[in-house]
């Protein structure tokens, strides 16, 4: 499942491509699926599943997988994001600090495989004082 376009992705829409994501995922070692729905501002939909390697540190996320495809494509804006697990997890604070590189204001649905909503939050809200792009200006300017 790599994109499709939705003009409109709705939160349940988002939460559907991320639960059927989810099965693609190779999680050998975790034994937990994750999958991702990533929504450009341009309306594509970026969809992901975690990658995991027996070199633990190789492992790339669901979220940073949908991510990394949408920008590979040229995407480069961001609106919402969902995720999908077993137990309604978060994302990790690696794949925060990616999306964040991208999409500060992003919106981001947790949910569990049965498609329920757990929790809606700001990026900015699980990425505290986030570190991004409009920093770096700052030291230059500053420098």
């Amino acid at each position: 499942m790599t994109r499709r376009q939705n003009k409109r992705a709705t939160p349940e829409a988002l939460i559907a491509a991320a639960v059927a994501a989810a099965r693609y995922a190779y999680a050998p070692y975790s034994e937990y699926p994750v999958g991702a729905a990533l929504l450009a501002a341009s309306g594509q939909v970026y969809t992901g599943c975690n990658v995991e390697n027996a070199a633990y540190p190789a492992t790339i996320c669901a979220e940073r997988t949908a991510l990394v495809k949408a920008v590979s494509e040229g995407q480069r804006r961001f609106e919402a994001l969902a995720v999908a697990t077993g137990s309604g997890g978060a994302p990790c604070g690696l794949c925060r600090q990616m999306l964040y590189e991208f999409a500060p204001d992003l919106t981001v649905y947790i949910a569990d495989f049965d498609g329920r909503l757990l929790h809606t939050a700001a990026l900015t809200e699980l990425l505290a004082l986030g570190f991004g792009p409009a920093h770096l200006a700052r030291a230059e300017a500053a420098g």
